[in-house]
């Protein structure tokens, strides 16, 4: 059953304007599919989407919550920066960034927060 589905990530957000906002005029996304007031569903490459809805519990994950696959870390990093978008700098045992990009054994990553306090990923496997 579900392994035949379609998988689909869903966000929170305080403010469901804001972060429409930020999605499209600062992450460069289409514009979403407005389901009602509160719900936006963003459509991606490979047929993949995600959901951002309202709700006053958006910000409180501590852990990474969706992530895009990249050819090219460096060209996204870089064109994300241009249009505003702050790297999270990391140290921890296994897992340091440099210049907001960490090598992992199976690849290089980078992360940044969203308007709504969530966790964004970008992966470029080796």
């Amino acid at each position: 059953m579900l392994k035949e589905q379609s998988i689909m990530a869903v966000l929170p957000a305080k403010d469901i304007s804001r972060a429409r906002e930020f999605y499209g005029n600062v992450l460069g996304l289409d514009p979403p599919q407005v389901m009602d007031d509160e719900n936006l569903l963003y459509h991606g490459g490979n047929g993949t989407s995600f959901l951002v809805y309202e709700t006053d519990n958006a910000g409180s994950a501590k852990n990474t919550q969706m992530g895009w696959e990249t050819k090219n870390l460096e060209s996204e990093v870089a064109e994300l920066r241009s249009r505003g978008v702050v790297f999270e700098e990391y140290d921890f045992p296994g897992l340091k960034t440099e210049g907001g990009i960490a090598s992992t054994p199976v690849g290089k990553a980078a992360w940044f927060t969203d308007t709504e306090g969530n966790i964004l990923n970008l992966f470029q496997a080796l």
